[in-house]
């Protein structure tokens, strides 16, 4: 189950940067070619993203994969504004952080322990 969240994680990292690393130095740079130079970062993330997935699914349920993914993609995300993009953190990142503990809670209520 570590080893989904693992390369969930490095996944992320690889979309994260595929996705929006293109925002900060290559804005002068021709579309095709940040096009093909994302896809060419969004191969590895498929590397990590197909296996972690294929690993999860034997013990998470399609929905608790999708919010691990989620949460995990959020995690990255905040870094990556903060330390890549040099953005402040606001608040609305606390709140769609409390937002997906919800969506934790209720895609994983069935297996938590009763009390």
């Amino acid at each position: 189950m570590l080893k989904t969240i693992v390369l969930l994680f490095f996944s992320n990292l690889f979309m994260t940067f595929a996705w929006y690393g293109h925002l900060k130095n290559f804005n002068s740079k021709p579309l095709v070619f940040v096009i093909l130079f994302s896809w060419g970062i969004a191969f590895f993330e498929y590397a990590l993203q197909v296996p972690a997935n294929r690993i999860g699914f034997q013990y998470y349920s399609l929905g608790q994969l999708k919010i691990i993914q989620e949460v995990i993609t959020m995690i990255v995300f905040a870094g990556f504004v903060l330390i890549y993009m040099k953005q402040p953190l606001t608040l609305d990142y606390l709140w769609a952080g409390l937002c997906l503990i919800g969506s934790v809670y209720f895609m994983f209520r069935n297996v938590l322990p009763q009390v």
